[in-house]
C-alpha cells in the first residue's frame, strides 16, 4: 500500500478537478447513488475531543473510502493543532488497500471548504457588504479563503473565544488584503453581516436570530455530531430556504435537528445535491434567509480523494 504524506498531497491537490468531483459526489448522492454508511462518532469529554469515522463508495467506481478525522480542542494550548486525521482508499474490486493519504486532517478541512463554497455559489446575495466568520481555526480560515474568491467584499469580522485566538488567526490571515476587525462578541459578528459562517465545535447557539438581517446567507459546518448547535433555532425557523448535505444526517444532528417538528414539517428544506441538479428549486429572493447545513458525507472524502490519486497518476 502506497503511503502519501502531507506535503505530496498539497503539492497535487487541483482545486478544480476537487470541486468537480465534489459536485458530482453530491449528486450522487441524493441521487441515491452512494453507498453512505453512517458515521461512527467517539465524544472524549475529558479531553474536550471527538473522532468521528466516514466512509462511501460511489455506485461503478473503481474504489472507496474509509476516513478517519479528530478534533480535540484543547490541543492548541499544547503547541499541538486542533484537527487531525488520514483517509484510506481500497480496491472496490479486490478489497486491497490502495492508498493511505496520512494527510493529518488536511483533506477534511479542505472538503469542507470546498462544501461551503460550492453552496455559497448558488446563494449568496448579489450584494455582499460584510462577512461575518465564528471561528478561529483551521475551517474558519479555509471557508473564507474560499469565499474571498467569490465575492469581492473585503469586510470581514472574526469571532473567537478570546483574544489569544484572535490574534493567532490574524496572523494566519497575513497575507490577505482585508479590512479585518476581530471580537468576542457574537452580536457584534452577526450584525450587519450579509454571510455568516460558523465553524466551531459550539454546543450552544452563537447566532440569535434577531441580529440576521434579511437576505442573508449563512453556511453552519460546526454541528456535524449530536450534542453540538451554532444557530437559534428560531434562525434556522426563519429560513426561506435550508439547503442540507444530508436530509438524514442535517435531521439527526444538524441545525435542522434543534427544530421542533411542527417546524421542521414546514421548513423548506433541499439536499444540495438536488440543488445542484436543479438550481430552481430555491431561487433566492432578495430580503430571504438562506442557510446551508453542512454535516459532512463520506462521498466527499471519497471524491476528494479519487482528486489526489488521479493527479499522482496524471
Amino acid at each position: 500500500m502506497k503511503i502519501i504524506g502531507l506535503e505530496e498531497i498539497k503539492a497535487l491537490f487541483n482545486q478544480n478537478d476537487a470541486l468537480t468531483r465534489l459536485k458530482a459526489g453530491f449528486e450522487a448522492f441524493s441521487a441515491g447513488r452512494v453507498q453512505l454508511p453512517p458515521a461512527q462518532q467517539f465524544a472524549f469529554a475529558q479531553a474536550e475531543g471527538d473522532c468521528c469515522i466516514k466512509s462511501a463508495w460511489i455506485e461503478g467506481s473503481e474504489s472507496f473510502c474509509v476516513k478517519i478525522s479528530t478534533g480535540f480542542y484543547n490541543n492548541p494550548s499544547l503547541g499541538l493543532p486542533s484537527n487531525d486525521g488520514l483517509n484510506m482508499v481500497f480496491s472496490a474490486q479486490t478489497g486491497q488497500p490502495l492508498v493511505l493519504l496520512n494527510d493529518s486532517g488536511w483533506l477534511t478541512g479542505v472538503r469542507t471548504a470546498l462544501a461551503g463554497r460550492i453552496a455559497a455559489e448558488m446563494l449568496l446575495p448579489k450584494r455582499v457588504e460584510r462577512i461575518a466568520i465564528f471561528g478561529t481555526g483551521l475551517q474558519a480560515e479555509l471557508q473564507l479563503r474560499q469565499l474571498l474568491e467569490l465575492t469581492s467584499c473585503r469586510d470581514v469580522f472574526v469571532w473567537g473565544r478570546s483574544e489569544e485566538s484572535l490574534s493567532r488567526f490574524r496572523e494566519q490571515l497575513s497575507d490577505i488584503d482585508i479590512q479585518l476587525v476581530t471580537t468576542t462578541s457574537e452580536q457584534q459578528a452577526a450584525s450587519g453581516a450579509s454571510v455568516i459562517v460558523t465553524a466551531t465545535p459550539s454546543t450552544k447557539p452563537l447566532v440569535l436570530a434577531d441580529w440576521v438581517q434579511p437576505g442573508t446567507h449563512i453556511t453552519a459546518v460546526g454541528a456535524d455530531t449530536p450534542g453540538k448547535q451554532e444557530l437559534d433555532a428560531k434562525l434556522v425557523a426563519k429560513a426561506n430556504c435550508i439547503v442540507a448535505d444530508s436530509l438524514k444526517q442535517c435531521a439527526a444532528y444538524g441545525e435542522l435537528s434543534h427544530l421542533p417538528v411542527e417546524y421542521r414539517e414546514n421548513a423548506k428544506v433541499i439536499e444540495l445535491g438536488s440543488l445542484l441538479s436543479d438550481r430552481s428549486q430555491c431561487v433566492r429572493g432578495e430580503a430571504d434567509i438562506t442557510i446551508a447545513d453542512l454535516t459532512g458525507l463520506g462521498v466527499q472524502d471519497a471524491q476528494i480523494s479519487a482528486s489526489i490519486l488521479a493527479q499522482l497518476k496524471a
